[in-house]
Protein backbone atom coordinates (compact mmCIF):
# COMPACT_ATOMS: atom_id res chain seq x y z
CA UNK A 1 0.00 0.00 0.00
CA UNK A 2 1.21 3.49 -0.78
CA UNK A 3 2.94 5.01 2.21
CA UNK A 4 1.03 8.29 1.77
CA UNK A 5 -2.30 6.45 1.90
CA UNK A 6 -1.25 4.63 5.09
CA UNK A 7 -0.25 7.91 6.79
CA UNK A 8 -3.55 9.49 5.74
CA UNK A 9 -5.52 6.59 7.24
CA UNK A 10 -3.59 6.85 10.52
CA UNK A 11 -4.20 10.60 10.68
CA UNK A 12 -7.93 10.08 10.11
CA UNK A 13 -8.05 7.44 12.84
CA UNK A 14 -6.32 9.78 15.31
CA UNK A 15 -8.63 12.68 14.43
CA UNK A 16 -11.70 10.46 14.83
CA UNK A 17 -10.51 9.23 18.21
CA UNK A 18 -9.94 12.79 19.41
CA UNK A 19 -13.41 13.87 18.24
CA UNK A 20 -15.01 10.86 19.98
CA UNK A 21 -13.21 11.64 23.26
CA UNK A 22 -14.19 15.33 23.09
CA UNK A 23 -17.83 14.60 22.35
CA UNK A 24 -18.14 12.02 25.10
CA UNK A 25 -16.26 14.26 27.52
CA UNK A 26 -18.81 17.02 26.88
CA UNK A 27 -21.70 14.65 27.41
CA UNK A 28 -20.22 13.40 30.66
CA UNK A 29 -19.83 16.90 32.09
CA UNK A 30 -23.47 17.70 31.33
CA UNK A 31 -25.00 14.56 32.76
CA UNK A 32 -23.04 14.57 36.02
CA UNK A 33 -23.48 18.25 36.96
CA UNK A 34 -25.20 18.37 40.37
CA UNK A 35 -28.63 20.04 40.39
CA UNK A 36 -28.68 23.53 41.91
CA UNK A 37 -30.76 24.00 45.08
CA UNK A 38 -31.96 27.07 46.93
CA UNK A 39 -31.58 27.37 50.70
CA UNK A 40 -34.80 26.67 52.59
CA UNK A 41 -35.86 29.69 54.64
CA UNK A 42 -38.17 29.12 57.63
CA UNK A 43 -40.19 31.98 59.13
CA UNK A 44 -41.69 30.83 62.41
CA UNK A 45 -43.60 32.09 65.45
CA UNK A 46 -40.94 33.24 67.90
CA UNK A 47 -41.96 30.68 70.54
CA UNK A 48 -40.97 27.86 68.18
CA UNK A 49 -37.57 28.87 66.82
CA UNK A 50 -35.80 26.03 68.66
CA UNK A 51 -38.31 23.50 67.36
CA UNK A 52 -38.03 24.90 63.82
CA UNK A 53 -34.23 24.72 64.07
CA UNK A 54 -34.47 21.03 64.97
CA UNK A 55 -36.81 20.29 62.06
CA UNK A 56 -34.63 22.29 59.69
CA UNK A 57 -31.36 20.62 60.68
CA UNK A 58 -32.96 17.18 60.50
CA UNK A 59 -34.33 17.98 57.03
CA UNK A 60 -30.92 19.27 55.93
CA UNK A 61 -29.22 16.08 57.13
CA UNK A 62 -31.80 14.01 55.27
CA UNK A 63 -31.81 15.89 51.95
CA UNK A 64 -28.64 17.95 51.77
CA UNK A 65 -30.70 21.11 51.24
CA UNK A 66 -29.25 24.01 53.21
CA UNK A 67 -31.51 25.37 55.97
CA UNK A 68 -30.28 28.60 57.60
CA UNK A 69 -31.32 29.56 61.13
CA UNK A 70 -35.09 30.24 61.25
CA UNK A 71 -36.43 33.77 61.37
CA UNK A 72 -38.66 34.23 64.44
CA UNK A 73 -41.23 36.84 65.37
CA UNK A 74 -44.87 37.30 66.24
CA UNK A 75 -47.04 35.30 63.83
CA UNK A 76 -49.11 38.31 62.75
CA UNK A 77 -46.06 40.55 62.45
CA UNK A 78 -44.22 38.01 60.30
CA UNK A 79 -47.26 37.51 58.08
CA UNK A 80 -47.53 41.25 57.46
CA UNK A 81 -43.80 41.37 56.66
CA UNK A 82 -44.13 38.53 54.14
CA UNK A 83 -47.02 40.36 52.50
CA UNK A 84 -45.26 43.74 52.41
CA UNK A 85 -41.92 42.43 51.10
CA UNK A 86 -43.55 40.42 48.33
CA UNK A 87 -41.04 38.86 45.95
CA UNK A 88 -38.17 40.34 47.96
CA UNK A 89 -38.99 38.21 51.00
CA UNK A 90 -36.52 35.38 51.58
CA UNK A 91 -39.16 32.90 52.69
CA UNK A 92 -39.81 29.26 51.87
CA UNK A 93 -42.25 28.16 54.55
CA UNK A 94 -44.22 30.02 57.21
CA UNK A 95 -45.01 28.39 60.56
CA UNK A 96 -47.51 30.53 62.53
CA UNK A 97 -49.31 29.64 65.74
CA UNK A 98 -52.59 31.17 64.60
CA UNK A 99 -54.56 29.91 61.61
CA UNK A 100 -55.66 33.41 60.62
CA UNK A 101 -52.00 34.45 60.17
CA UNK A 102 -51.87 32.17 57.11
CA UNK A 103 -55.00 33.70 55.58
CA UNK A 104 -55.31 36.59 53.11
CA UNK A 105 -56.22 38.83 56.06
CA UNK A 106 -52.51 38.90 56.92
CA UNK A 107 -50.59 37.34 54.01
CA UNK A 108 -52.64 39.21 51.40
CA UNK A 109 -52.12 37.97 47.86
CA UNK A 110 -49.32 35.72 49.05
CA UNK A 111 -51.61 33.41 51.02
CA UNK A 112 -51.67 29.97 49.42
CA UNK A 113 -55.16 29.36 50.80
CA UNK A 114 -54.15 26.38 52.95
CA UNK A 115 -52.31 25.57 56.17
CA UNK A 116 -51.61 22.35 58.09
CA UNK A 117 -51.78 21.96 61.88
CA UNK A 118 -49.16 19.37 62.81
CA UNK A 119 -48.64 19.70 66.61
CA UNK A 120 -50.76 20.92 69.53
CA UNK A 121 -49.55 23.14 72.39
CA UNK A 122 -51.02 24.86 75.45
CA UNK A 123 -50.66 28.16 77.26
CA UNK A 124 -48.82 28.30 80.55
CA UNK A 125 -47.45 30.91 82.94
CA UNK A 126 -43.68 30.89 83.29
CA UNK A 127 -41.56 32.12 86.19
CA UNK A 128 -37.99 31.94 87.52
CA UNK A 129 -36.45 31.96 90.99
CA UNK A 130 -35.61 35.63 90.46
CA UNK A 131 -39.15 36.51 89.45
CA UNK A 132 -40.79 35.17 92.61
CA UNK A 133 -38.72 37.16 95.10
CA UNK A 134 -41.79 39.40 95.31
CA UNK A 135 -43.85 38.10 98.30
CA UNK A 136 -47.10 38.39 96.33
CA UNK A 137 -45.59 36.37 93.48
CA UNK A 138 -44.45 33.80 96.02
CA UNK A 139 -48.00 33.59 97.40
CA UNK A 140 -49.46 33.22 93.90
CA UNK A 141 -47.06 30.37 93.21
CA UNK A 142 -48.15 28.57 96.38
CA UNK A 143 -51.76 28.79 95.21
CA UNK A 144 -50.72 27.46 91.80
CA UNK A 145 -48.90 24.51 93.34
CA UNK A 146 -52.04 23.63 95.32
CA UNK A 147 -54.08 23.91 92.14
CA UNK A 148 -51.69 21.65 90.26
CA UNK A 149 -52.10 19.11 93.07
CA UNK A 150 -55.85 19.00 92.42
CA UNK A 151 -57.36 21.74 94.59
CA UNK A 152 -59.33 23.64 91.94
CA UNK A 153 -60.78 26.13 94.42
CA UNK A 154 -57.41 27.89 94.83
CA UNK A 155 -57.22 28.91 91.18
CA UNK A 156 -59.52 31.80 92.05
CA UNK A 157 -56.90 33.11 94.50
CA UNK A 158 -54.06 32.52 92.06
CA UNK A 159 -55.71 34.60 89.34
CA UNK A 160 -56.77 37.22 91.90
CA UNK A 161 -53.13 37.83 92.83
CA UNK A 162 -52.05 37.62 89.18
CA UNK A 163 -54.42 40.44 88.21
CA UNK A 164 -54.02 42.53 91.38
CA UNK A 165 -51.28 44.82 90.10
CA UNK A 166 -49.02 43.65 92.94
CA UNK A 167 -47.11 41.43 90.52
CA UNK A 168 -45.94 42.21 87.00
CA UNK A 169 -47.19 39.88 84.28
CA UNK A 170 -45.76 39.67 80.76
CA UNK A 171 -48.42 39.56 78.03
CA UNK A 172 -47.22 40.03 74.47
CA UNK A 173 -48.98 42.40 72.07
CA UNK A 174 -52.10 40.56 70.83
CA UNK A 175 -51.95 42.34 67.46
CA UNK A 176 -48.49 40.99 66.64
CA UNK A 177 -48.31 37.78 68.70
CA UNK A 178 -51.20 35.30 69.19
CA UNK A 179 -49.84 34.37 72.63
CA UNK A 180 -51.03 37.82 73.67
CA UNK A 181 -54.68 37.45 72.77
CA UNK A 182 -54.66 33.92 74.15
CA UNK A 183 -53.44 35.27 77.50
CA UNK A 184 -56.44 37.59 77.69
CA UNK A 185 -58.76 34.75 76.69
CA UNK A 186 -57.24 32.63 79.47
CA UNK A 187 -58.13 35.40 81.92
CA UNK A 188 -61.71 35.31 80.57
CA UNK A 189 -61.85 31.52 80.89
CA UNK A 190 -60.48 31.72 84.45
CA UNK A 191 -63.11 34.29 85.39
CA UNK A 192 -65.84 32.10 83.95
CA UNK A 193 -64.54 28.91 85.58
CA UNK A 194 -63.47 30.16 89.01
CA UNK A 195 -65.34 33.42 89.72
CA UNK A 196 -68.59 33.04 87.79
CA UNK A 197 -67.63 36.39 86.22
CA UNK A 198 -65.98 36.20 82.80
CA UNK A 199 -64.31 39.62 82.91
CA UNK A 200 -63.31 39.81 86.60
CA UNK A 201 -59.61 38.98 86.17
CA UNK A 202 -59.48 40.51 82.67
CA UNK A 203 -60.78 43.87 83.93
CA UNK A 204 -58.66 43.78 87.09
CA UNK A 205 -55.50 43.22 85.04
CA UNK A 206 -56.30 46.30 82.94
CA UNK A 207 -57.45 48.43 85.86
CA UNK A 208 -54.52 47.58 88.13
CA UNK A 209 -51.87 47.90 85.40
CA UNK A 210 -50.14 44.64 86.17
CA UNK A 211 -49.42 43.67 82.58
CA UNK A 212 -46.15 44.43 80.77
CA UNK A 213 -46.09 44.01 77.01
CA UNK A 214 -43.73 43.53 74.06
CA UNK A 215 -44.18 42.64 70.40
CA UNK A 216 -43.66 38.94 71.16
CA UNK A 217 -43.33 36.71 74.21
CA UNK A 218 -39.66 35.92 73.52
CA UNK A 219 -38.76 39.55 74.19
CA UNK A 220 -40.18 39.21 77.71
CA UNK A 221 -38.04 36.22 78.71
CA UNK A 222 -35.00 38.33 79.67
CA UNK A 223 -37.06 40.66 81.92
CA UNK A 224 -38.54 37.55 83.53
CA UNK A 225 -35.11 36.04 84.17
CA UNK A 226 -33.90 39.36 85.58
CA UNK A 227 -36.84 39.60 87.97
CA UNK A 228 -38.21 42.74 86.28
CA UNK A 229 -41.49 40.88 85.75
CA UNK A 230 -42.80 38.04 87.89
CA UNK A 231 -44.79 35.91 85.48
CA UNK A 232 -45.07 35.46 81.72
CA UNK A 233 -47.88 34.03 79.61
CA UNK A 234 -46.09 31.77 77.13
CA UNK A 235 -46.58 28.47 75.34
CA UNK A 236 -45.57 25.39 77.30
CA UNK A 237 -43.17 24.25 74.57
CA UNK A 238 -41.41 27.63 74.65
CA UNK A 239 -41.08 27.49 78.43
CA UNK A 240 -39.49 24.03 78.13
CA UNK A 241 -37.22 25.06 75.25
CA UNK A 242 -36.02 28.14 77.17
CA UNK A 243 -35.52 26.25 80.43
CA UNK A 244 -38.19 28.20 82.36
CA UNK A 245 -40.25 26.94 85.26
CA UNK A 246 -43.98 27.15 84.62
CA UNK A 247 -47.44 26.80 86.11
CA UNK A 248 -49.40 23.92 84.60
CA UNK A 249 -52.84 25.46 84.05
CA UNK A 250 -55.99 23.27 84.00
CA UNK A 251 -57.21 22.20 80.54
CA UNK A 252 -60.37 24.27 80.93
CA UNK A 253 -58.29 27.46 80.70
CA UNK A 254 -55.00 26.53 78.96
CA UNK A 255 -56.51 26.23 75.45
CA UNK A 256 -54.50 23.06 74.91
CA UNK A 257 -57.12 20.32 74.99
CA UNK A 258 -59.16 19.83 71.78
CA UNK A 259 -61.95 18.21 73.83
CA UNK A 260 -62.66 21.68 75.28
CA UNK A 261 -62.92 23.33 71.85
CA UNK A 262 -66.57 24.30 72.34
CA UNK A 263 -65.75 25.95 75.69
CA UNK A 264 -62.78 27.90 74.29
CA UNK A 265 -64.83 29.15 71.35
CA UNK A 266 -67.28 30.94 73.66
CA UNK A 267 -64.64 33.55 74.44
CA UNK A 268 -63.01 36.12 72.19
CA UNK A 269 -60.62 39.07 71.99
CA UNK A 270 -60.90 42.08 69.71
CA UNK A 271 -57.80 42.52 67.57
CA UNK A 272 -57.20 45.53 65.34
CA UNK A 273 -58.38 43.33 62.46
CA UNK A 274 -61.53 42.18 64.28
CA UNK A 275 -62.55 39.64 66.92
CA UNK A 276 -60.74 36.33 67.28
CA UNK A 277 -62.24 33.40 69.18
CA UNK A 278 -60.59 30.95 71.52
CA UNK A 279 -59.54 27.61 70.06
CA UNK A 280 -57.07 24.78 70.69
CA UNK A 281 -53.49 25.94 70.17
CA UNK A 282 -51.89 24.43 67.08
CA UNK A 283 -48.64 25.14 65.27
CA UNK A 284 -49.29 25.44 61.53
CA UNK A 285 -47.19 25.25 58.40
CA UNK A 286 -47.94 26.78 55.01
CA UNK A 287 -46.09 27.82 51.85
CA UNK A 288 -46.59 31.47 50.88
CA UNK A 289 -46.97 32.21 47.19
CA UNK A 290 -43.73 34.21 47.25
CA UNK A 291 -41.71 31.17 48.29
CA UNK A 292 -38.23 31.06 46.80
CA UNK A 293 -38.61 27.40 45.71
CA UNK A 294 -42.03 25.75 45.68
CA UNK A 295 -40.87 22.15 45.25
CA UNK A 296 -38.35 22.37 48.10
CA UNK A 297 -40.92 24.06 50.31
CA UNK A 298 -43.50 21.35 49.73
CA UNK A 299 -40.83 18.71 50.31
CA UNK A 300 -40.20 20.27 53.72
CA UNK A 301 -43.94 20.39 54.53
CA UNK A 302 -44.20 16.67 53.82
CA UNK A 303 -41.14 16.03 55.97
CA UNK A 304 -42.64 18.00 58.88
CA UNK A 305 -45.97 16.17 58.68
CA UNK A 306 -44.19 12.81 58.67
CA UNK A 307 -41.68 13.70 61.43
CA UNK A 308 -43.71 15.82 63.85
CA UNK A 309 -42.88 13.36 66.62
CA UNK A 310 -39.40 14.94 66.72
CA UNK A 311 -41.03 17.73 68.74
CA UNK A 312 -42.66 15.71 71.50
CA UNK A 313 -39.64 16.35 73.75
CA UNK A 314 -40.74 19.98 73.87
CA UNK A 315 -44.10 19.06 75.36
CA UNK A 316 -45.85 19.34 72.00
CA UNK A 317 -48.44 16.76 70.99
CA UNK A 318 -47.89 15.49 67.41
CA UNK A 319 -51.12 15.33 65.42
CA UNK A 320 -51.55 12.08 63.56
CA UNK A 321 -53.15 12.61 61.19
CA UNK A 322 -52.30 16.28 60.82
CA UNK A 323 -55.17 18.67 60.04
CA UNK A 324 -55.51 20.50 56.72
CA UNK A 325 -57.35 23.82 56.67
CA UNK A 326 -57.94 25.10 53.17
CA UNK A 327 -60.20 27.28 51.06
CA UNK A 328 -58.66 26.56 47.67
CA UNK A 329 -57.16 23.75 45.61
CA UNK A 330 -54.06 22.30 47.24
CA UNK A 331 -50.88 21.22 45.41
CA UNK A 332 -50.75 17.55 44.29
CA UNK A 333 -48.13 16.80 46.96
CA UNK A 334 -50.55 17.93 49.71
CA UNK A 335 -53.49 16.12 48.11
CA UNK A 336 -51.36 12.97 48.17
CA UNK A 337 -50.99 13.28 51.96
CA UNK A 338 -54.78 13.40 52.19
CA UNK A 339 -55.20 10.27 50.10
CA UNK A 340 -52.59 8.48 52.25
CA UNK A 341 -54.48 9.33 55.45
CA UNK A 342 -51.64 11.49 56.78
CA UNK A 343 -53.95 14.52 56.67
CA UNK A 344 -57.61 15.06 57.48
CA UNK A 345 -59.79 17.97 56.45
CA UNK A 346 -60.27 20.48 59.23
CA UNK A 347 -62.43 23.13 57.59
CA UNK A 348 -61.76 26.42 55.79
CA UNK A 349 -58.70 28.58 56.28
Amino acid sequence: MNRIVIVAIIVLIIIGALVYVELNSGKHSVTTSPPSTQPLYIWVADAYTVEAQLLGSSFQNSTGIQVPAPKGGGSFGLAREIASEGSNAQVSVFMPVALSAASPSYLGNYSSGWAIAFVADQLTIAYTNASVNNPYAEQALKFAQEGEAGNNTVWYYFFSVLSSGKVKVGISNPNTDPAGFRAWITLELAGYEYANNTYLFYDDMLKNGGNVTASNAAQLVSPLEAGQINFLFIYKSAAIAKGLQYVQLPPQVNQGDPSYSSLYSKFSYNLSTGPVRGSPIYLFITVPKNTNDLNESLQFVIYVVEHSDLLDKFGLMPLSPAILFNSTAVPPQIASLLSQGKLVEGGPL
